[in-house]
Formats: structure tokens, sequence, C-alpha cells
């Protein structure tokens, strides 16, 4: 896996230049190329009189489009390339140009609902998490507000299973190309109840989780492997240290289609309680 080609869906507001900003920053550690892409609605066509009224909305989206791309262009520089993509839906409209340019990462902000510093699912990014044949990354609500210098950790949030087992075996391949550790962390939820018997089913499952944790790991070293517990996944990811250029990456479900990108429930749960950009991999077997 490589994220050598990099695309960011732009919008002319906070959440389009905390994905812009998280998508440069990618671009520039994985020594890459970047698009900028604005997808507008389309025009709607009309007989007779009202005709005139349809070239000036579509000067008008002409327009915007225009002031959209420049104000991208005066964050991410002359060497971007930049596009508007015409679609009803801005998810999927962003589906067609990383399609067509062979984007290896589609790059968004969070939607404006989310706490700061958190990731919120909008309709953006819940058609791209449904249709997008490239991973999806998502910056966090306000990451352009104080951005860090450099990607510093992957971390993947790892649950033995064949599609997690590819994920290792992309953010190995993914770490290695940006020069920044791996460490791979599992998660276990527990009620918070002192009785015997939960307590020996929780002894059990962290023996278990490490020792995934293990093998998953084994063969590659210097890779740091860490079992998360709490009562649920926010409190569990609180139990650990994250660095300010920390990435999270998570597979996708196994039960979504092949070669898309597909949530399930304990990602979803991930990307909510995640104070650093996440990464959602396609399914691959």
């Amino acid at each position: 896996m490589k994220l050598h080609n990099v695309l960011a869906g732009y919008v002319p507001e906070p959440r389009g230049r905390d994905g812009l900003t998280l998508a440069v920053l990618l671009k520039d550690q994985a020594h890459g190329r970047l698009t900028v892409a604005f997808v507008q609605p389309p025009a709607w066509s009309a007989p007779g009189p009202a005709r005139a009224e349809e070239g000036a909305w579509r000067a008008y989206l002409m327009e915007q489009a225009d002031a959209a791309l420049r104000q991208a262009r005066e964050l991410a520089g002359e060497d971007a390339g930049y596009v508007a993509h015409t679609h009803k839906g801005s998810g999927r409209g962003l589906v067609e140009p990383a399609r067509e340019r062979g984007a290896d990462v589609v790059v968004i902000g969070s939607a404006p609902d989310g706490g700061k510093g958190r990731i919120a699912i909008g309709s953006t990014a819940d058609q791209l998490l449904h249709s997008s044949s490239a991973p999806v990354l998502l910056a966090p609500r306000g990451y352009a507000d104080k951005p860090p210098t450099a990607l510093e950790r992957l971390t993947v949030a790892y649950r033995r299973s064949p599609g997690c087992d590819a994920a290792v075996k992309d953010a190995t391949a993914v770490a290695a190309s940006l020069g920044v550790p791996l460490r791979l962390v599992t998660l276990v939820i527990s009620s918070g109840r002192r009785v015997s018997a939960e307590e020996e089913m929780l002894m059990r499952l962290r023996d278990e989780a490490a020792s995934n944790l293990r093998a998953a790991a084994r063969g590659r070293p210097q890779v740091e492997v860490e079992v998360l517990e709490g009562r649920n996944v926010a409190q569990a990811l609180s139990t650990t240290s994250w660095l300010p250029g920390e990435m999270i990456i998570c597979a996708s479900s196994a039960t979504g289609p092949l070669r898309r990108v597909f949530l399930g429930d304990t990602s979803i749960k991930i990307v909510r309680a995640a104070t650093c950009p996440v990464m959602i991999l396609t399914r691959r077997n």
C-alpha cells in the first residue's frame, strides 16, 4: 500500500481547511502529489424564458468553484492540482475524481457539528464511507488551528481477522514510507463490575488480545503493541498516550463490499472517540 497520490475534498469552511492541512502534511511526508477537489451541485436545464435564470445560476456556480479553489490554492500552494467536479452528492462527487486520478487516499475534515478535536461523520463522510474504492482519511475538527509539524506514529486498531491482518501489512508499508513507528492496539471493553466470573473472562480476553498482538507483530521489529481496556471505546482509547502527529488506521468491516470502505460498529466508535486523524482502509478480502 502507498499514499503517494492524495486527493483532498475541499469546501471554503473550517472543515475544508482541516482536511486540506492534513492532506498537505501527508503529501509532503510521503513525497507525493496532491489534488484538491471541490464538488459543486449541478445546474438545472430549463426551457424557454427560464434559460436566462439557468445561465445566471451556472455563472454563479462557476464563480463559487473558482473562489473555493483560489482559497485552497492559498493553503496548498501552486504545486497541487485543482479540479471542480459536478455532482448532487458531496461525498459521491469525490469518489469520481478520486477514481479518475487513481487516488491512494481521500482526505476530508470532520462534519461541523463535531466537538473540537473530534470527528463527526456527516453526509460527505457517510457517502465516502459507503462508496469509496480508496481509503478515507478523516481530520478532527480544528486540526488546521494547531497542526503538527509532521506525522509521528501510526496506530492500527487491531482485532484478529484477515481484514486486520491485511491492515497491519498495509500500515507497515505506510509507516516505512513515512519514516514513522508503528503501534498495534486492541480494545478490551469491560462492564466495570468486579464479579469473579467476569474478572476471569476479562483475564482470558486480555491474555488472548496480548497473544494476538504479539503474533501480528511477529517479524516486524520495533512494532509496539498495547492492550487498551475501558468501559467503552472512548475510555479505552484514553488509557494510552497519543502523539500530536498520531494517525489511527482501521480496517473496513468484513461485512462490507470488496475494495470498498465500510465502517463496522467498533470502527465508528473509534472514529467518534479519536482525538487524532483516522484512516479507514478498503476491504481487500
